[in-house]
């Protein structure tokens, strides 16, 4: 009989560094993963709420995209081509070009950046800049957009931003969908600042804005606002930019969390799930009057990835080619709701957040939220939290999350809710 030989942890105290996060939450060393379920090496099985920060939408490990990409492999296929010609490449272009942009009316080229979402969006402001001559971009409050330096201007976290030690500019930043309540038309006041030539916000090169705030708190934007932001883009000659990266891919309900808003981003950013498989993967949609890049003039050895064009490939050919998976995950959105509904009753002054399998409860205080997701954890449920004060608990279980294992970690999660709020509450007799 075999004996597994456990990880000795002190290996990445030793030599990882303070930089990591996620692993100061879930301390346990992980060894497989299959859909929505991480397995430690003690054997202990974890239902993910996290899914890689929503990089992870069909889940892990994929069946079809695993074959796929071990076909692809073994078969010597590509691995790295700088941005030459592939046949993976063009599958994925294809596959895309025909079961999301054409479906859609869209028209937009695609960019492939370096790997990660953070480059895609500096990708995308140094090219609304470079189309209208303009340095200034308009983003929102609780916006979160990348640490590189660029995105991070963009960014509204402060802990992150103090991170720089350094300057960072040409971005102004103002209040988002509802910042100061319902009762403040924040398009209207956006509108107002740009009109007056003394308001101190130069004319912008782009605004760009999350339909909904990942790590700003799930706030979501409603229709009517984010169409009004469009429409102060157009009459201010500025490019308007979605950074889908963390609510696309299907996240909010839809392909794009912007698509059935009935505007039209002249560039969008993808990163995270657009690989299917959580490989690193990223690009920027660009309308063609707006693709006007010399030759690398924005380029990085790893722009594009071949494996990831293998998955990402199947990814559209399995879940997007008709609606049933839009409405399978419809589905599992409207009873997210319901079931975080119920649980937001049981806190005093709780709200829901969010859209689609975007959602979370804002708890009030990050103490309270981190204490929910700790006690989650001891329980078997991997769940982070979000917002300015770390006050949301959010859920980004994978899209393919099974139903019955979907209701279990809300039992979970409710379970360790009722357990906080009972303790509080005898606390306070």
């Amino acid at each position: 009989m075999t004996t597994m030989t456990m990880t000795d942890k002190t290996i990445f105290e030793r030599r990882e560094s303070e930089a990591r996060s996620y692993c100061r939450s879930f301390p346990n060393v992980f060894s497989s993963a299959r859909n929505a379920v991480l397995r430690d090496e003690s054997g202990r099985d974890y239902i993910d709420f996290l899914a890689g920060c929503s990089s992870l939408n069909y889940g892990h490990n994929d069946p079809d995209m695993k074959a796929a990409l071990v076909d692809y492999i073994t078969s010597d296929g590509v691995t790295h081509g700088l941005d030459m010609h592939t046949s993976s490449k063009s599958a994925f272009l294809k596959a895309f070009e025909e079961i999301i942009l054409e479906p859609r009316g869209l028209d937009y080229k695609v960019q492939f950046t370096g790997p990660t979402g953070a480059n895609a969006v500096e990708a995308a402001m140094k090219l609304a800049r470079k189309v209208t001559g303009r340095t200034n971009i308009i983003s929102f409050t609780n916006g979160f957009h990348g640490v590189t330096m660029g995105a991070l201007a963009a960014t509204g976290n402060g802990y992150h931003r103090g991170g720089a030690s350094a300057p960072l500019s040409n971005v102004q930043r103002v209040p988002f969908d509802a910042y100061h309540g319902d009762e403040i038309d924040t398009a209207q006041m956006l509108e107002k600042m740009l009109d007056d030539p003394s308001s101190g916000i130069d004319t912008p090169a782009a605004i760009m804005l999350e339909t909904v705030q990942g790590e700003g708190g799930l706030n979501a934007a409603s229709a009517e606002w984010v169409k009004r932001i469009e429409e102060i883009a157009r009459a201010h000659g500025a490019l308007l930019i979605i950074d889908d990266i963390q609510a696309g891919c299907g996240r909010t309900g839809a392909f794009f969390s912007f698509e059935e808003m009935g505007v039209s981003p002249d560039i969008v950013t993808m990163a995270k799930s657009f690989s299917g498989f959580g490989l690193p993967f990223a690009a920027v949609l660009i309308k063609p009057e707006h693709d006007i890049w010399g030759p690398a003039e924005h380029n990085g050895t790893f722009r594009g990835n071949n494996h990831a064009f293998v998955t990402a490939r199947v990814a559209l050919e399995k879940f997007w080619k008709d609606g049933a998976f839009q409405q399978e995950v419809q589905a599992k959105g409207d009873y997210l709701k319901q079931r975080l509904e119920a649980i937001a009753d049981m806190v005093p002054g709780a709200r829901l957040k969010g859209r689609g399998m975007m959602r979370g409860v804002d708890v009030g205080t990050g103490e309270v939220a981190g204490e929910i997701c700790k006690r989650c954890f001891q329980q078997g449920l991997i769940i982070e939290t979000s917002g300015a004060h770390d006050e949301v608990v959010k859920i980004l279980a994978p899209l393919t999350i099974e139903q019955d294992l979907l209701a279990k970690g809300l039992d979970i999660l409710e379970a360790a809710v009722a357990e906080k709020f009972s303790a509080h509450k005898m606390a306070a007799e």
